[in-house]
């Protein structure tokens, strides 16, 4: 086990950083969070962050020296190879490929959804919603019995998924996107996810709020949609 001190750089809606707080939290890891404004990047978080972007995992070792990991999958990648607590991954090298692979889907999905969830006017809107629809059968294709990804134990897909589902919490509750509807499978696996504990505790209390002021912000065409 490492005895190196670890904090969360953050942005309160990001999916990205929300994967590494889950998988930090699954791992019983403690961690601290501090949060950047990415409108006004702060001069020391632009020194240390190569991409100008969230989550970077500051890493303080025993010898008080700090290093920065940039990018979810790096992140969870080392949690993985250096943190007890249950695996994450699957032990199986094929399997635990496969696993790499959806991670990366469901990525794609989150480039859909920014798109989705920025359209200004109907047809960018039903043309997002209707690439959403298809990845998500892929997903609805590929899911077993449950209630994870891969059946009974927790792994980092479930935790990539679960702040895609957490948006539709909100869009949802604003007006119903149908997105769903004919996904058992996936419905399932969202409903579980959202219950998770490490899921709950991946963002702050005000995430709907902060969002929807995002929503507002970017004049989003579902905003419309609720009249």
């Amino acid at each position: 086990m490492s005895d190196n001190k670890l904090t969360l750089v953050s942005h309160h809606l990001c999916p990205y950083v929300q994967r590494a707080a889950i998988a930090l939290i699954e791992k019983g890891v403690p961690f601290e969070r501090r949060y950047v404004d990415l409108s006004a990047k702060p001069d020391w978080f632009l020194a240390i962050s190569p991409l100008g972007k969230v989550p970077l995992l500051v890493v303080r070792q025993g010898d008080e020296t700090e290093a920065a990991l940039f990018e979810s999958a790096v992140i969870c990648e080392y949690l993985e190879e250096t943190q007890p607590g249950v695996p994450l991954h699957p032990a199986d090298p094929l399997t635990r490929a496969r696993h790499r692979g959806w991670i990366e889907f469901g990525s794609s999905i989150l480039s859909d959804l920014w798109g989705f969830e920025t359209a200004k006017d109907a047809i960018t809107y039903q043309t997002k919603r209707q690439m959403l629809i298809e990845k998500f059968r892929r997903v609805e294709a590929e899911l077993g019995a449950g209630p994870f990804f891969a059946g009974p134990a927790f792994s980092l897909v479930d935790a990539v998924f679960a702040p895609v589902f957490r948006y539709f919490d909100v869009f949802d509750a604003i007006t119903p996107s149908g997105i769903f509807e004919d996904l058992p499978r996936v419905t399932e696996w969202r409903k579980t996810l959202a219950g998770r504990q490490s899921v709950k505790e991946a963002v702050m209390e005000d995430y709907a709020d902060r969002l929807m002021v995002f929503l507002k912000n970017h004049d989003a065409w579902l905003l419309k949609l609720a009249g």
